[in-house]
């Protein structure tokens, strides 16, 4: 309470995870779900004359509905969190729900053939398709079409299948990368346009014959359009509260957190500026490698932000914000190394007391894996040996000699755990190694970027990140590229001085730089031994007395 921290115990997470994996808690989901379409089944099939008989339509319902959970669970390998069963499911059933209303109610209050215009196709297929992603999307776009033709009035029920199958793919296809909620209207204005043309074509929308069939059509139309475009500002409105609620984290709530403005990372800009520009080129190169593997690249620039939060705690002990003083030098190795370490658990404290989102907290543990401080382990192994050294000659007691525990000199991990994680933790490695590079070249460059990769891997690093050796070709040539950018070159400009010594021969009448190289570059040029025009030589020499541009 007094350190503001809120942590949940061993326990209670225990607890949670147990919920959120456990079978029979899986199994009663799917029943609920079974049981609750069914009564809507049973109640649209007696409340109207129907094909199949209510138990033949709730039998029917049974069977589809089994079919699809079962083709859910294999889908995610028999493994699927709880929780997203609850989100696919429970949205799918509102769905619905909100589906068997609108025929129902449709009728009694005005002309049943606005039914068909008026049905949330858009609605649960929207949320799972920007939640969970495409994949969930079809699935739910298939469900609600399958047992929504249950629900609606036999007359309808091929051509509602065909409206909410291309309905459901419209609306999965314009929410592939969602991050701006104007992409959620977009998708909404889409699937309101094929709902309209779909009725056109189903003859739900009537030409009209006369002016006060013009008034008709354009209520139908707008009708069909305005529910889209309604169902799409309530999902964005809701999206905040479901991602709360699930764990779940979409392209627009990353966005959002990416602004540079959060007091955390204005803090670092005044208290640690070096950090703050290496975790802007950490952001950069996993932004880039992450956009080549298929990763979430937006996930990785914002982690990347925050990723080094825990230097704020000490900045001057790392080197980025070090000036001329070095407070290691007072400092035993093992000593230094239990400051540098602990700069991960730092990070974690200070993202769970600002409520930053789980996944940075992840990366903040993780990016460091489990790997070793190799400065400060390769020191204190010096100074054990140069004083085993004393101890062979008999200056000190051989108990004297300091004992160097590895463990100690390691992170505490757990190793990367995400595709984004080890993304990020390569690239924390890379842009501080390339500092070292001394006039840098895409050789040396590529050689370091190969040299560092290489070295994680054979460590063991990225074994549980779920990156194939295909995905680290791709970001160790991103990485080499993003460094060729950053280390990159630039002419060397003449200095003023030179510039002012032309201004002053020319005012002495005595000839300038420019026209001794172009006298010099006509003689050669009739003697044979210039090959270039004199032309070219003054180009040439143009462009390098040129003042730097801004």
């Amino acid at each position: 309470m007094s350190s503001g921290k809120k942590r949940r115990t061993q326990g209670e997470r225990a607890a949670v995870a147990s919920m959120d994996r456990s079978v029979s808690c899986r199994i009663l989901l799917y029943l609920i779900f079974l049981i609750v379409s069914s009564i809507l089944v049973f109640s649209t099939a007696s409340a109207s004359e129907r094909v199949l008989s209510a138990l033949n339509a709730v039998f029917v319902n049974v069977l589809m509905a089994s079919g699809l959970i079962v083709l859910f669970d294999m889908q995610h390998q028999h493994r699927v969190r709880n929780g997203r069963v609850v989100l696919v499911f429970g949205s799918i059933l509102i769905h619905l729900v909100i589906l068997y209303f609108v025929a129902a109610i449709v009728p009694t209050i005005g002309n049943a053939g606005y039914i068909p215009l008026l049905l949330p196709y858009a609605l649960a297929p929207l949320v799972n398709s920007v939640l969970l992603g495409r994949l969930s999307g079809m699935f739910t776009t298939y469900v609600v079409t399958l047992l929504g033709a249950l629900l609606v009035p036999s007359a309808i029920t091929m051509q509602y299948m065909v409206v909410s199958l291309i309905t459901g793919i419209t609306v999965v296809i314009f929410t592939k990368q969602v991050r701006r909620r104007g992409a959620l209207l977009r998708a909404g204005f889409y699937a309101g346009v094929i709902v309209m043309v779909l009725g056109v074509l189903f003859e739900f929308i009537q030409w009209p014959e006369n002016a006060a069939g013009i008034q008709v059509m354009a209520k139908q139309m707008l009708g069909s359009l305005g529910v889209s475009l309604l169902i799409t500002m309530i999902v964005s409105g809701v999206l905040p509260a479901l991602e709360s609620m699930f764990g779940l984290t979409t392209d627009i709530s990353w966005l959002e957190m990416s602004d540079l403005n959060h007091k955390l990372l204005r803090k670092m800009q005044i208290e640690a500026p070096g950090t703050f520009h290496h975790s802007l080129i950490v952001a950069s190169l996993a932004e880039a490698a992450a956009e080549e593997v298929g990763a979430n690249a937006t996930l990785c620039r914002v982690c990347a932000y925050f990723h080094d939060i825990g230097k704020l705690k000490k900045p001057t002990y790392f080197i980025e914000n070090q000036g001329e003083e070095n407070p290691h030098d007072s400092l035993t190795p093992s000593m230094s190394a239990l400051v540098i370490i602990a700069h991960s658990k730092d990070g974690v404290d200070l993202a769970i007391k600002h409520k930053l989102n789980p996944m940075i907290v992840d990366v903040i543990r993780e990016h460091h894996g489990d790997s070793l401080v190799y400065y400060f382990y390769h020191k204190a192994r010096e100074m054990r040996n140069a004083a085993q050294a004393k101890a062979d000659e008999g200056l000190i007691n051989s108990e004297d000699v300091p004992e160097v525990d590895e463990k100690n000199f390691r992170y505490a991990g757990p190793r990367p755990r995400t595709p984004e994680s080890g993304i990020i933790s390569l690239a924390d490695c890379v842009e501080s190694a390339s500092r070292t590079l001394t006039k840098p070249t895409p050789s040396k460059i590529e050689a370091l970027v190969n040299d560092i990769v290489n070295k994680r891997i054979a460590e063991g690093q990225m074994d549980d990140c779920g990156l194939t050796l295909s995905d680290l070709k791709k970001i160790r040539i991103s990485f080499a590229k993003t460094i060729r950018s950053i280390l990159h070159s630039r002419i060397n400009y003449p200095k003023e001085e030179d510039r002012k010594n032309d201004a002053e021969l020319r005012a002495a009448g005595r000839p300038s730089t420019l026209q001794r190289k172009v006298e010099d570059a006509v003689e050669k040029r009739k003697s044979g031994k210039l090959t270039v025009k004199p032309t070219q030589v003054v180009k040439q020499t143009a462009k390098k007395s040129a003042p730097e541009s801004a």
